[in-house]
């Protein structure tokens, strides 16, 4: 199973998947590429720590959304590594229904909440704020809502009382490499999504 990662932060989740893999722990699953929105984002230097073919693409003229010329752009890029399965880890773009379209049903995202709960952004912020007990990581496919595509799995995080943010963003963060790497290993044994 092939798969395209698209990010546009630190690529900490990109980092798990692709130790996952080296380790021995993805199935059949092999990244074959990664891309990000951001020209100097740190995602990009795993490519070639790991010897993965990783890219900066253009995704102009919007700042927040895959349209126009930009999502062109994209599609030809992801189309160009031949993906089973496109993995959102920390992509900061909403998409439109061009690129949906191109990879319908193979669109996976990492999300740190247990959605339908604190959907978009800074969710692990919303869940802190809002006092609730416990909060997590929700690994679901992309659909034209956001955040409201089928879910795959999650993964739920204890908040302790009186936690600060940075420490629940951390436990966060580390249920959310083992949730992404285990569903894409299952994915794998499976074979690639339709």
């Amino acid at each position: 199973m092939r798969i395209v990662i698209l990010g546009s932060g630190r690529g900490t989740n990109a980092e798990a998947v692709l130790l996952a893999q080296q380790a021995g722990r993805l199935g059949s699953a092999r990244v074959a590429a990664i891309l990000s929105d951001v020209a100097g984002a740190p995602i990009l230097k795993l490519g070639p720590r790991f010897g993965v073919p990783a890219a900066f693409v253009d995704p102009a003229p919007f700042r927040t959304k895959l349209d126009g010329e930009g999502e062109a752009r994209f599609i030809s890029a992801v189309s160009a590594a031949k993906p089973d399965l496109v993995v959102l880890a920390g992509f900061m773009r909403v998409l439109k229904p061009r690129f949906l379209g191109a990879f319908a049903g193979r669109i996976i995202n990492l999300h740190p909440s247990l959605l339908p709960s604190f959907p978009g952004l800074n969710a692990i912020g919303q869940a802190w704020r809002a006092g609730v007990p416990a909060t997590g990581c929700t690994v679901h496919y992309v659909t034209a809502e956001v955040d409201g595509g089928p879910i795959l799995d999650q993964s739920t995080v204890k908040i302790d009382p009186g936690e600060s943010l940075e420490a629940l963003e951390a436990k966060v963060h580390a249920a959310e490499h083992a949730l992404l790497t285990g569903v894409i290993a299952r994915l794998s044994e499976a074979g690639a999504p339709a």
